[in-house]
């Protein structure tokens, strides 16, 4: 089988299923990325630059348009190569296609079967738009955002089939849309992600932190209001003040994934830092750390606070739940998937710093720390979304679908086991 995936930062959801149909030596399969560094055994990167900038600004609603369009045609160039040097024409086209990537490769390869990973769908109420007080919208959104939504459509409609990793994400998309999708999440390797009492974080200052700490963890990808940072850095103050011994440490880049960018020639942590007042030399912020270093982060952990707007669901929250953490997290849509109050976490209300103060404080205090919630949160990863289990399903999703079998034979079985939490499908609501 010719397999071609296709993420601007390879392998982005696609790092277990390239690796095991890498491995498997039966197939022919190229990954078309602008990541430079990344190796699969059993897959050939592909890399494509940067597309060059329009000349003229185009209206702003078509900004997200524009980019995907030129990023569509840097794609098509590789592949265009491919096809033409190589002799490579895909059976099946495996991508994310939210940057653009996939836009003309169903023209270059009309035979080619396409399953997308369908992420997020804008809506300008009832998820993240609008969803923060301190970040308002005005008339000129909702027609912004529906334009957004044009790739998303634009693939959607080229598609074969779909996959969304949580009800939540699926919800969003439009109904027509949602007979040829299955809700299958990418996987948790609860074989590596695991508890480990005797773990250790070793700070750049020396200072080492070991499970029984008083350590309370914050992890974002970068620290921004989409990740509720404002939130954690007013809470960390509150807890700092009132426990002399409490450390906490905060793992991620000073940069933005989501939302607005900060004001330019600053961060959201400059921004905030001016805002509390924090011991420097009990508050750690460590930067983005290697896998491995990150895993020991949530096993040291005491007491671990997710936050999120009603967005797309961190696999670190996930993981974290399979290293068995105490969790505050946030009482939104896409947490409550997993989350359930009292039971493999608590919830706080992500506004209020007072309330994540609180809930961490009272993990904190637990005296036999939090040992059923510990235990609750890694079993519902184990149960719900083992790597070992939903591996075999995107595997066999990708081989009926390369065959031509659509719907493929497998997304009925997906249907029927995959774990959506306390909501059923047929009810949930965006």
């Amino acid at each position: 089988m010719n397999i071609l995936f296709l993420h601007p930062n390879m392998p982005g959801q696609y790092k277990h299923l390239a690796r095991v149909l890498g491995a498997s030596g039966q197939h022919r399969i190229f990954f078309i990325t602008k990541h430079k560094t990344a190796i699969i055994p059993g897959v050939t990167r592909v890399t494509y630059g940067m597309p060059k900038p329009p000349e003229t600004h185009p209206h702003r609603y078509l900004v997200t348009a524009e980019s995907a369009i030129r990023q569509g045609q840097q794609v098509w160039r590789v592949a265009h190569q491919l096809r033409e040097k190589e002799g490579f024409v895909p059976d099946i086209i495996v991508c994310h296609p939210g940057w653009g990537d996939a836009l003309f490769l169903k023209d270059l390869f009309p035979k080619a079967k396409l399953l997308a990973f369908c992420e997020y769908y804008y809506r300008s109420t009832g998820a993240d738009v609008a969803f923060d007080p301190a970040d308002p919208t005005n008339e000129d959104d909702a027609p912004r955002v529906r334009v957004k939504n044009a790739v998303n459509l634009m693939n959607m409609e080229m598609m074969d089939w779909g996959i969304a990793p949580t009800v939540w994400q699926w919800s969003l998309h439009p109904k027509d849309f949602h007979s040829k999708m299955s809700m299958l999440h990418d996987g948790i390797d609860v074989d590596v992600c695991v508890p480990d009492a005797n773990a250790q974080v070793i700070l750049p200052n020396g200072k080492v932190f070991k499970k029984g700490d008083d350590v309370v963890t914050y992890i974002a990808r970068n620290f921004e209001p989409y990740r509720g940072f404002p939130t954690f850095m007013k809470a960390a103050e509150i807890l700092l003040r009132e426990r002399p011994n409490l450390h906490i440490i905060a793992v991620g880049a000073d940069s933005v994934s989501y939302g607005k960018k900060a004001p330019k020639g600053t961060t959201y942590r400059e921004l905030l830092a001016k805002e509390v007042s924090l011991p420097g030399d009990r508050i750690h912020f460590t930067g983005s750390l290697p896998y491995d270093q990150l895993l020991n982060v949530f096993q040291v952990s005491k007491a671990h606070l997710y936050l999120t707007y009603p967005f797309v669901l961190s696999w670190g929250m996930m993981e974290a739940m399979a290293c068995g953490v105490a969790m505050v997290a946030c009482d939104t849509k896409p947490v409550r998937e997993v989350i359930e109050d009292g039971q493999n976490g608590l919830f706080a209300d992500f506004f209020s710093a007072e309330d994540v103060a609180k809930k961490l404080g009272q993990l904190l205090d637990s005296p036999d720390d939090n040992a059923a919630l510990r235990k609750a949160a890694r079993e519902t990863i184990v149960k719900r979304f083992a790597l070992n289990d939903l591996l075999p399903l995107h595997v066999r999703l990708v081989e009926e679908i390369a065959a031509g079998h659509i719907p493929p034979p497998v997304a009925e079985e997906i249907k029927n086991i995959s774990p959506i939490g306390p909501y059923h499908s047929a009810t949930w609501q965006a």
